[in-house]
């Protein structure tokens, strides 16, 4: 996949799609697959045009963002769906004041050379998002763009493939719901840094994660079954604590989110590795005393080695 930011002398022409395309979940995947086969047919080469960063960030710029992917892990997952090129751009005050109309006239189809626009059903663009899809189709036709609005995907479960139900799924701990829509399990990743080790001390050393992306969702406080990947492509199973630790800080601890890695003895401080959440085990509740913990720990430690294994 090409990327593209700088937007003169475009060669070709394309059929394109665009969105933000947060988590590239199996929803996204439907619409690119379509994509393809209309760029195919129509012998154009398939873009998706998608922003840098995201747009909430510019209208409202305290707003805490709840990202499924940082911009690179999103280039990934969507050079992995086959697409020939993305189009990244900035989104801008001047882009937040274009209207539907000069937006598909005078970006999409004056400098990006997009012939066939597709459309996902609910998504709307152009300045206060006022405008909907007939008013699209109306535009295109002014500039010699055909705009096609695409079926919603439906697997037969009654699940809603969105970017915002992976969301809700992750906050609320339903790793298997995120998972189901995603496509693949949510990772986090970030650089092991140093910690209090009382799980050392417990018999259950944890690399505690600092993750890079501040915007990245943190799944619900808990304990989870996990894999971690490390710097050199060894992957171990893994269960990971998400919380502030209130058997031993008593509530006066920051988040933490620790993994203890099965299987594996040694130093990985300051690498960074990946986390990949399986399923969640259980609330994160303060213990009576560090034998109870460490007894909780090991059915944990059981529970999340099954889960990952069977």
């Amino acid at each position: 996949m090409i990327i593209k930011r700088n937007f003169f002398n475009i060669e070709g022409s394309y059929t394109a799609c665009i969105g933000f395309f947060d988590g590239v979940h199996l929803g996204h995947r439907f619409l690119l697959e379509h994509l393809k086969e209309e760029a195919k047919r129509s012998g154009t080469s398939s873009a998706v045009i998608t922003f840098a960063n995201h747009p909430r960030k510019l209208i409202q710029p305290d707003f805490k963002l709840h990202l499924i992917n940082t911009l690179d892990e999103k280039l990934a997952n969507l050079e992995s769906t086959g697409i020939d090129t993305c189009f990244l751009l900035d989104f801008t005050e001047e882009v937040r004041n274009l209207t539907a109309q000069q937006f598909i006239c005078d970006i999409l189809s004056a400098k990006l050379h997009v012939k066939k626009l597709l459309i996902g059903y609910d998504h709307r663009f152009g300045k206060n998002r006022a405008e909907g899809f007939d008013d699209y189709v109306r535009y295109g036709k002014t500039c010699g763009m055909e705009v096609v609005q695409e079926p919603v995907f439906d697997d037969g479960s009654g699940r809603n493939f969105s970017s915002s139900e992976v969301r809700r799924s992750l906050i609320a701990g339903k790793i298997r719901e995120a998972t189901d829509i995603l496509g693949k399990p949510y990772d986090l990743e970030g650089v092991v840094i140093h910690g209090h080790q009382l799980g050392r001390k417990l018999g259950y050393p944890t690399a505690n994660l600092n993750p890079f992306d501040k915007d990245k969702i943190i799944p619900s406080n808990g304990v989870y079954a996990a894999t971690v990947r490390l710097e050199n492509g060894e992957v171990y199973p893994s269960m990971v604590n998400i919380g502030f630790r209130p058997t031993v800080d008593k509530g006066k601890a920051l988040l933490s989110v620790e993994s203890h890695l099965i299987g594996f003895n040694g130093d990985i401080y300051g690498q960074t590795i990946v986390l990949s959440f399986i399923e969640r085990i259980r609330d994160e509740r303060k213990m009576s005393s560090l034998e109870e913990l460490k007894s909780q720990l090991a059915k944990d430690y059981d529970t999340a080695l099954k889960i990952i294994t069977r």
